[in-house]
């Protein structure tokens, strides 16, 4: 249990994302629309809706303007899209996206391979894609990706990443989501990483965290950076997801499984779990294989 533990955390749902585009499956838009109705069903406030990035790049979203124009809104909920570049924003912008998420690098290798620039470059490149986005009154998440390590270049210096933190912070981002990419951080990684954002005048505040479960340590991470006062973290239902760009990298953080054990902390998330595991196994049909949750899988063993 965290030294300091928060009554209540937000959740950021990223399945109908970060998830979809990670499964060789692609869903209808129909059943999309279904999978972030039951989400919002489940009682998610925050939930990542697609992305405004190439078809070619990932044709599991390549309906991203179809689906936020049928996307009804829905008090008290918010539904990001990812843009990733200016094109993508305008494109956001004409299906009334009221809130977006850029994404860059704090890897070169990562950048390069995944944005096809280089990670100075990529930063650079959203100060006038944020700067247009906040003047439409549009909120601005930024991810970060590869803050503990990337597998060409070895472990990424914290003290780079609360540099780049920063400088997405003053672009104009409302908040920065800090993902390990492909899992490998550890509680002690976290709590370092959390000292040298400190250091670099970064508000804890404005700071999530997105966590892979690669080597298992997603929930344990997830108590680190609440004993330093994060209160925000990135999860996904079924615990789908990862890159297409690092092959390496393991599902998300599965949703069901923070719920879990928040509700044993005494933690309020505002999710149903049982609703939640519900669309964990409805989305399992639809993807035409078992999800990796460990929740949804115990829950689902007939009791004797």
């Amino acid at each position: 249990m965290p030294l300091t533990s928060p009554e209540r955390i937000s959740i950021v749902e990223v399945a109908p994302r970060d998830g979809l585009q990670a499964e060789d499956r692609t869903l209808s838009t129909d059943v999309k629309l279904e999978l972030l109705d039951r989400l919002a069903e489940s009682g998610h406030t925050a939930i990542e809706a697609t992305s405004f990035v190439s078809a070619k790049a990932v044709p599991q979203l390549a309906d991203a303007e179809r689906l936020m124009k049928l996307l009804k809104p829905r008090a008290g909920v918010r539904y990001t899209a990812l843009v990733p570049n200016q094109t993508g924003l305008e494109r956001a912008l004409a299906c009334g996206v009221r809130e977006i998420a850029v994404f860059a690098s704090a890897s070169e290798s990562y950048s390069r391979k995944n944005l096809n620039q280089s990670r100075d470059a990529a930063i650079a490149g959203y100060e006038p894609v944020i700067a247009r986005a906040k003047a439409a009154g549009v909120r601005v998440r930024g991810y970060l990706s590869m803050v503990v390590a990337d597998p060409w270049d070895g472990p990424t210096p914290a003290p780079l990443v609360a540099d780049l933190s920063r400088r997405l912070l003053d672009f104009g981002c409302d908040e920065i989501s800090l993902g390990d990419t492909i899992g490998v951080g550890t509680p002690g990684e976290v709590t370092a990483l959390l000292g040298a954002l400190r250091r670099g005048d970064v508000p804890i505040a404005k700071v999530a965290f997105h966590f892979h479960d690669t080597y298992g340590q997603a929930l344990a991470n997830v108590l680190a950076a609440m004993a330093e006062g994060i209160l925000t973290f990135d999860a996904s239902v079924g615990g789908i997801g990862g890159s297409p760009f690092a092959k390496m990298a393991g599902g998300n953080l599965a949703t069901e499984d923070l719920v879990w054990m928040c509700r044993g902390i005494g933690i309020e998330t505002g999710v149903d779990l049982d609703k939640l595991v519900a669309t964990s196994r409805w989305l399992g049909e639809r993807l035409g294989r078992e999800l990796p949750a460990h929740v949804s899988r115990a829950m689902s063993i007939p009791r004797s």
